[in-house]
């Protein structure tokens, strides 16, 4: 945790030589990685998105989710590679921009907001089942509550956020350890059930899971363990980016894939019918397996996970918003709000944008956002490896960068296996998705394109450190 805590540079924000503002370096890798685990949130992942996973494939969902946490090995290569490449605040969009072309980079920025704008409500709506035990409120008011108060602790300084996060984070490590511990202990059925493919069906039935049926569910188990990608919107506030956000990428998607995977398997083999299984209620499940206080306990911690969740989500998604407006991607009154910065170096303006709409997405269907940021996260990964594939083309060959093993091997891959997945997505949320994307590209079409000169200049900051 130390490594959060060296000195500071003084909390204005500092120019490069064009004049453009930047952030500050202020956080190490151990702080970058309390950070990116915060986002990935494995506990608050494990108990709001998984149980909808369970609903559609039972027994299936450990193998699912393991599935896509190998697919995302391949992602997270390419992403180590192109962050310590090209480390921007950007993230996704900045490093397709300046390896695939402004179009490709603009689409990625578009669907890199889809993803941004969308999870924090999603995760944050799941807050009301785990307070339950001491009050009962509306899920859409109290995800939204959730959203005001991870904005208002999104304008504090990133070093004090590492430690509040660091702390939550312990907490939700601790309620997945206990559900392990519980699950695994009050066994019912072997580890062949892990593979068994099987779901509860209408009156009492067993139905089979099909391999159609994990395919589809690979966008959201690619969503399950998606948070590893902040190390790179991190990137230009970490102390040595060309070191850190490799290990950070890396190291988070690990150490996620343990917190979540482990007590997905352990609720398969523990449920006691799969009946319990497929309905998801991993709060009576627990309560059932010990009593209604260590219940209880769960509970608020996967709720404060929650809380932890929005705070990280909103501080990755602000960076994201200001260095859109550092590269002038809107008008220019709204560049110049856009990348404001506040006393404590944090862009305000930037973290209020997403933060106050995203309480207000709290009130939309849930299924349409999970689907929707299924599709856009699988597609946002699709060009990030089309990104990779290119890294190492003319002036890139020779930038000193950390490089994945396997290329071109693990990109070519990357793109025919996200490929698949994409097109085997539920045809609704695909038309949403491409709709917006489709809007995106007329404004490119329409205002950016013809102001090349002067708009979408994709920047990075001129003091990267090795």
């Amino acid at each position: 945790m130390t490594d959060t805590l060296r000195p500071a540079e003084p909390a204005s924000a500092t120019e490069t030589g064009d004049g453009q503002r930047k952030l500050k370096r202020s956080i190490g890798v151990v702080g970058g990685t309390l950070l990116t685990l915060s986002c990935v949130t494995p506990a608050s992942t494990l108990f709001v998105v998984v149980p909808d996973l369970f609903g559609t494939l039972g027994t299936a969902t450990a193998l699912t989710i393991a599935t896509g946490s190998v697919l995302c090995i391949a992602v997270a290569f390419c992403y180590a590679e192109l962050g310590t490449l090209i480390p921007s605040a950007g993230g996704e969009y900045a490093m397709v921009s300046t390896l695939a072309g402004r179009l490709a980079g603009w689409l990625v920025f578009v669907l890199s907001l889809l993803v941004v704008v969308i999870v924090p409500p999603v995760i944050a709506m799941g807050t009301a089942d785990y307070i339950a035990p001491l009050v009962h409120v509306d899920p859409a008011l109290t995800g939204a509550g959730v959203m005001l108060l991870a904005t208002l602790a999104g304008l504090l300084d990133l070093r004090a956020n590492a430690w509040i996060t660091g702390v939550f984070l312990v907490l939700e490590v601790i309620a997945a350890a206990v559900v392990a511990v519980l699950g695994f202990s009050h066994a019912h059925r072997g580890a062949g059930s892990l593979v068994s493919m099987q779901v509860a069906g209408a009156h009492g039935s067993v139905d089979p899971v099909t391999a159609a049926l994990v395919v589809s569910g690979l966008a959201i188990a690619l969503f399950v363990t998606q948070g590893f990608s902040t190390a790179v919107y991190l990137s230009e506030e970490l102390e040595h980016p060309r070191r850190d956000v490799a290990r950070t990428v890396l190291a988070t998607l690990a150490i996620s894939t343990v917190i979540i995977l482990v007590p997905v398997a352990a609720i398969t083999m523990g449920a006691t019918d799969l009946r319990e299984l497929t309905g998801g209620d991993l709060s009576a499940i627990v309560t059932a397996w010990s009593n209604t206080a260590v219940g209880t306990f769960v509970s608020l911690c996967v709720a404060l996970a929650i809380v932890n969740a929005g705070i990280v989500m909103v501080i990755q998604n602000s960076r994201v918003l200001f260095a859109s407006a550092r590269d002038k991607a809107w008008p220019t009154p709204v560049n110049g709000l856009l990348s404001r910065l506040g006393r404590f170096g944090s862009p305000w303006v930037a973290t209020l944008t997403v933060g106050i709409p995203g309480a207000l997405l709290c009130f939309v269907d849930l299924d349409t956002l999970y689907g929707v940021t299924g599709v856009s996260v699988t597609a946002m990964y699709l060009l990030v490896a089309v990104a990779a594939l290119l890294g190492r083309r003319d002036g890139h060959r020779h930038t000193p960068a950390w490089r994945m093993p396997l290329w071109p091997a693990v990109p070519v891959l990357l793109i025919a296996v996200l490929g698949y997945v994409l097109v085997q997505q539920d045809p609704a949320y695909l038309l949403w998705t491409g709709g917006i994307t489709a809007v995106a590209t007329l404004y490119w079409a329409l205002y950016l394109r013809p102001r090349r000169d002067t708009h979408w200049l994709v920047s990075l900051p001129e003091d990267t450190r090795s």
